[in-house]
Parts: structure tokens; C-alpha cells; sequence
């Protein structure tokens, strides 16, 4: 079964609704960008993961580390990313509905 977050990621991509990258992501905070929801690897850096944390509650943003940076960067049609941004609401928020419904597939004993 293909994994709804991955390939709804890709999609979003398509659309022109995501930030992609470290610098970026941290350049559309810095300048107030509307982000709806972020999305960093599970192999992200320890201070990098502590800086993207503190940027996100600071401004209520949610945030998902799951995935491996090959893993989302393969979603992006990338070798490898660490960190995401996405700048659509409702697509945000159809992305943490997929992420939420794989991991209860998961914790049910599915995929």
C-alpha cells in the first residue's frame, strides 16, 4: 500500500506550496511568510530540529518528524531533504490528516 502522506506530499509539491530547505524554511519564518505546517526529517540534526521546534511554537505552527530525508526527499522528486515548509492551509492540513491516518494504519497493524 502506498503511503497517502508521501504521495500527497509530492502532490502539494506540485502546486507550488512548499518551502524547501533549511535556509528557505528559516527565511520564511524570518520574514513573517505564512507557513501552516512543517516538516523535518527524523535524521535532521539536533540543533537544527531544536531551532525548527522553537520556530514553530513560537508561532503556533505544527510540525511532523516522521520520515527520513530520503524518504521525503524521494516524495519531492529529491535525493534527500531535511526540512519543508508548507504554505497552504487546507493543504496542510489534508497532509497531518494523511499523517494521522497512516499512523493509526501503523499502530493498527496495517501497511
Amino acid at each position: 500500500m502506498q503511503n497517502k502522506f508521501l504521495a500527497f506530499l509530492g502532490l502539494v509539491k506540485k502546486t507550488g506550496n512548499v518551502v524547501e530547505g533549511y535556509n528557505k524554511c528559516e527565511e520564511a519564518f524570518k520574514y513573517k511568510k505564512r507557513i501552516y505546517l512543517v516538516i523535518f526529517s527524523n535524521d535532521i540534526s539536533i540543533k537544527s530540529k531544536k531551532n525548527f521546534m522553537f520556530l514553530c511554537d513560537k508561532n503556533n505552527i505544527p510540525y511532523i518528524q516522521y520520515y527520513s530525508k530520503e524518504e521525503l526527499g524521494t516524495a519531492l522528486g529529491r535525493a534527500e531533504i531535511n526540512v519543508m515548509a508548507i504554505t497552504d492551509n487546507n493543504m496542510a492540513k489534508k497532509l497531518q490528516e494523511n499523517f494521522n491516518s497512516v499512523m493509526s494504519q501503523k499502530t493498527i497493524g496495517g501497511e
